[in-house]
Parts: C-alpha cells; sequence; structure tokens
C-alpha cells in the first residue's frame, strides 16, 4: 500500500487520528499538506512529520477552517500551488459539538458543529473535484464514527452529522465515478483522543449514563490505536484500492485489507452502506403488503 508520488490534503490534520493518518501517509511515500484552525499545533505537526519525511517529500501547513468557503478555496489554491497533482483529499476536521438535551443545548453551538462535520467535508470536496475530474483520478477520504451507524441520545449534532456525512460519501461516489474517483468513509473505531476527554468532562447527567460508562471503559482501555484508522486511510488512498467507492469502514471490524479481491462483490451489492432495515431482515414476518 504505497502513496509514493502521491500528494494528499489532510483537513483536522494537527493533532489526534488527523496527525496520525498524515505520520501514515509520510511513512507510505507521500507528499502532504496538512490544515487546521490551530496555527501553534499545526506548525507543532508539522514539524513532527518533517523528521520522517524524505528528502523529496513535501510537508506542507495551511491554518483554515474547513467551514469557511472562502478558507477552503484558499486551502486548495495552495495545494495546487504546491503540487502538480492532488491525488487524495482527506476529510478529518470534526467536533462533538454540544452535549445535552436537544431542548436545552445551545443552538448556535449545534448548528456551528453542523457547519464543521457536514459543510467542511463538502467544501473541500466541492473545490477539489474540479481537479480530480480534469485529472480522471481522485480518493476522497470521509472520516466518520459511531454516530453515523448507531443513535447518540444528548449528543445529536455529532450522531446527525457524521450520518450525514456517510450519505454524501455515498451520493457523490455515484455522481463521480464515471471520472475514477473514489469516495469513501471510515470509522476508525473508539478514540481515546481529546473528544472522548469532552464526554468524560461533560458527566453523566449531560451526555447519559451509558454513553459516559462507554467512554469510561475506552479511556482506561486506552481506545482503538490511532494507527489503525491511518491504516486504512493509507489503503483508501493507495492504488490497491482503486475502484471501491461508496462505502463506510470500519477500521477495527471490516476486513478492508482484502477488498480488492471483492470488488464484484461490492459492485453489484450494498455491503458496507447505510440502508434501512425491514421486519424481514431481522427474521420476522410482518410488514409486507
Amino acid at each position: 500500500m504505497t502513496l509514493a508520488d502521491r500528494n494528499a490534503v489532510i483537513t483536522g490534520g494537527n493533532q489526534g487520528l488527523g496527525l496520525a493518518i498524515a505520520k501514515a501517509y509520510v511513512t507510505a511515500g507521500a507528499r502532504v499538506l496538512i490544515c487546521a484552525r490551530g496555527e501553534e499545533l499545526l506548525e507543532d505537526a508539522r514539524r513532527a512529520l518533517v523528521q520522517t519525511a524524505g528528502r523529496e517529500q513535501a510537508v506542507a501547513t495551511e491554518p483554515a477552517d474547513v467551514s469557511n468557503p472562502d478558507d477552503v478555496t484558499r486551502l486548495v489554491a495552495r495545494a495546487l500551488a504546491i503540487f502538480p497533482q492532488v491525488h487524495i483529499l482527506v476529510n478529518n476536521a470534526g467536533v462533538y459539538g454540544p452535549m445535552g438535551p436537544i431542548e436545552t443545548v445551545d443552538w448556535t453551538e449545534w448548528a456551528r458543529a453542523m457547519e464543521i462535520n457536514v459543510h467542511g467535508s463538502v467544501l473541500p470536496c466541492r473545490a477539489l473535484l474540479p481537479h480530480f475530474k480534469e485529472r480522471g483520478y481522485g480518493k476522497i477520504i470521509q472520516v466518520s464514527g459511531g454516530g453515523a451507524t448507531n443513535p447518540l441520545p444528548r449528543v445529536s449534532a455529532y450522531a446527525a452529522s457524521k450520518a450525514a456525512v456517510v450519505r454524501f460519501a455515498e451520493s457523490l461516489a455515484l455522481e463521480v465515478k464515471a471520472f475514477n474517483i473514489d469516495v469513501n468513509a471510515i470509522a476508525p473505531g473508539a478514540l481515546a483522543t481529546r473528544m472522548l476527554d469532552e464526554v468524560l468532562a461533560a458527566g453523566p447527567d449531560t451526555v447519559g449514563q451509558d454513553f459516559y460508562d462507554r467512554m469510561v471503559k475506552t479511556k482506561e482501555q486506552g481506545g482503538t490505536p490511532l494507527e489503525v484508522g491511518a491504516a486504512l486511510a493509507v489503503f483508501l488512498g493507495s492504488a490497491a484500492s482503486d475502484g471501491i467507492t461508496g462505502r463506510l469502514l470500519s477500521a477495527v471490524w471490516d476486513p478492508w485489507e482484502q477488498l480488492a479481491s471483492h470488488r464484484e462483490d461490492l459492485d453489484r451489492s450494498d455491503i458496507y452502506t447505510i440502508r434501512r432495515i425491514v421486519p424481514k431482515d431481522r427474521g420476522l414476518t410482518w410488514g409486507e403488503r
């Protein structure tokens, strides 16, 4: 799964999973441009990445708020000025948003979480798609999470936005398939990052006892290693995954290393997608008209 001679734009790349993906990309041979809102952490990340980069590997940064169209325009312009071609876009930037019952959370914060998580993954796609289409090739990787496949009461902005990210990926995958552009979403597992610490700080009265207990367990056990999700991001950015598109893949549970040998099965099925469940899917006989 080499990324040699490939160039990538990675959002939210200054810490956590985004930085782990950037490290994995550099290790695999890619040149990277990482962006984030925090300039100080962004520079720290650049210095860390440069230590493992080869002589021919560019490691660049660009401060940007990916929910801001002007910032995204500037980010993509910088990428195309640095790289003769951009091959990969990783949309990792995201937040949990406000926690608590929907009728009491701050509405401005709730809407802001939707902007960062949803607009922040759609806008970079819009900005880079003309380039991908012109080149006849591209890889778009959307970072999702448990909120896309499971309801998360009291964390509704996160859950709703992550479901939207996956459905957008599925829709866009069909829209651009003829241009050899693959669009996929990844679920990296339960991560012990700053976002988990936000849940623990909020407490069980705010996020609910069940979700809080799960996060405490994740914290105690250390969570899924960041490298697991980063390895899946490398696979989806590499030529090994060409033709695999419109999927939500779990870095922890799915045998993604073997998917190249199952392209035909994926093409003619809805495996690894979000779909409606009807009674017969659960062995029940009612629900038919």
